[in-house]
């Protein structure tokens, strides 16, 4: 019989989860106080330093990864030559519209933001725009494909 490390355990065993209300109270009550007004902004500039931190290769590795994150399901609902269209949605963003329909979803929209310009080579930005109805958040991805990245 062998001894199994703890590092062995952690993989063997579910996935840790926090609670919608513990990451509620971080994400929607911490966070606005500690940032004030500022909140959206420094998000967003925030999700694209995490997004510098994990680049990611293509789309479908970024749509991983807000899974992995738990930061919802990302679908792409429309692509052009200049911009695209992405919907996230899950139960915890369902969750958070309902309880502040002013939740923001800045962090999510510089990470795309921030990985397009990484796979694309180009300048991009994102835009949220929650929907209130169907309770899921849209972004609005634009680059420029005469601003190059190197």
């Amino acid at each position: 019989m062998s001894e199994t490390t703890t590092s062995e355990q952690k993989t063997e065993s579910k996935p840790l989860a926090v609670s919608a209300f513990g990451y509620e109270l971080i994400r929607d009550e911490l966070l606005a106080e500690l940032l004030g007004k500022d909140t959206p902004e420094i998000l967003y500039w925030a999700g694209k330093r995490l997004a510098r931190k994990y680049p990611l290769s293509s789309l479908e590795e970024t749509i991983h990864f807000f899974l992995e994150a738990g930061w919802g399901h990302l679908t792409v609902k429309e692509e052009s030559r200049k911009e695209m269209l992405l919907q996230l949605s899950s139960e915890l963003i369902s969750s958070r519209l309902k309880k502040n329909p002013n939740a923001t979803f800045q962090l999510e929209a510089g990470f795309i933001a921030q990985q397009i310009e990484h796979q694309k080579k180009v300048t991009a930005e994102a835009f949220e725009h929650p929907n209130k109805k169907s309770l899921k958040i849209l972004f609005t991805i634009k680059w420029d494909k005469t601003d190059i990245i190197e």
